[in-house]
């Protein structure tokens, strides 16, 4: 029978610790493993993940194709719906309330519900993403999901107001006219004089 007293570790999981430097008849003295000289064998002498010496690394001298996706990919914070069962039936939960139970820790691009588990009563909730099958469960259990607007990306272009031809109609019309507008009202034309065909000269029969 297996007992505390009489456990042992795993054969081969331990072993005794290799001492250094206790003479040459020991296997470890002299340079205690560390070999003649050189950089490795100095104190506190390592070499960092890629080093080769200062010649061009493996990792420069292979060539880079494709897109990687790591600089614009987003990370939500993830809560599933089970952990959504500590509030009372009828609350409103968003970031505040989740921060509050700690089950949101960071700053990501938002918050994401997923279809883990059951909810047991209904909720509003206000996040930034949602499943598909936690939306469906929500709804099921009497809840409402509002999604959170999303910022618009740097440099996104802000789309004009484009108005009708109806709303155009109905604008006073003393507006002030733009500076280019002025400009081409204040220019006039000239007329383009034409010359007249020149007669063609008949030749008279002798």
């Amino acid at each position: 029978m297996m007992r505390l007293h009489n456990m042992r570790p795993r054969p081969g999981s331990t072993h005794r610790v290799k001492r250094l430097g206790c003479g040459e008849s020991s296997g470890h003295g002299k340079t205690s493993g560390k070999g003649h000289k050189g950089q490795k064998a100095r104190s506190g002498g390592s070499l960092r993940l890629g080093f080769e010496g200062g010649q061009m690394p493996l990792i420069r001298r292979l060539p880079k194709r494709g897109f990687n996706n790591a600089a614009f990919h987003k990370t939500f914070s993830i809560v599933n719906l089970d952990e959504l069962n500590s509030f009372k039936a009828g609350s409103s939960v968003g970031e505040e309330q989740l921060r509050a139970a700690n089950l949101v820790r960071g700053h990501g691009a938002g918050i994401k519900i997923l279809g883990g588990g059951e909810l047991k009563h209904a909720l509003t909730i206000e996040v930034d993403r949602i499943s598909a099958s936690a939306r469906e469960k929500i709804e099921k259990a009497g809840g409402t999901i509002t999604l959170r607007a999303t910022r618009a990306p740097q440099g996104a272009r802000v789309q004009e107001e484009v108005t009708t031809p109806e709303e155009a109609g109905n604008a006073p019309k003393t507006a002030r006219k733009t500076p280019v507008a002025a400009k081409k009202a204040g220019k006039k034309k000239t007329p383009v004089k034409t010359k007249a065909p020149a007669k063609k000269k008949s030749k008279k029969k002798s």
